[in-house]
């Protein structure tokens, strides 16, 4: 498994933050990698989806959990990516301190491209956040 974190400080409330990244439909605007959403069911704070990532147009299959203001976790269950996307929030002071921790490979015979596939993950991310970031400092 490869593990890759980004974190941001923003200078909002986690109120607005969460506001933010939990608009879970609109995952898209922010993360660059993830092209389409289609959600299969939710039961309370549990979201099954299927995403389409940008990685040669891939299918997978996502468990996401929410709770509320603290974190969001995602659980790839089927597909390219196997492994877990967490993002979570902790106010400080008068920030908040926003962080997204990868806990993924890649499956199969694409296992082998994990290192090189981990450079565009944590540029991707580091994106995602700064774009997060500036729509909550609005």
């Amino acid at each position: 498994m490869t593990q890759i974190k980004v974190s941001t400080k923003i200078r909002s409330s986690v109120d607005k933050v969460w506001k933010i990244v939990s608009d879970l439909d609109n995952e898209t605007k922010f993360w660059k990698g993830t092209k389409e959403i289609h959600n299969i069911s939710k039961e309370g704070n549990k979201i099954k989806r299927e995403v389409i990532i940008a990685f040669r147009d891939s299918k997978c299959l996502q468990e996401v959990t929410l709770y509320p203001k603290e974190r969001i976790e995602a659980l790839f269950t089927e597909g390219i990516i196997k492994g877990t996307k967490t993002i979570s929030l902790k106010q400080l002071e008068d920030e908040v301190l926003l962080e997204a921790i990868w806990d993924m490979k890649l499956s199969g015979m694409m296992g082998m491209f994990t290192g090189m596939i981990k450079k565009h993950v944590k540029s991707g991310t580091e994106q995602a956040l700064q774009a997060i970031k500036k729509e909550a400092e609005q």
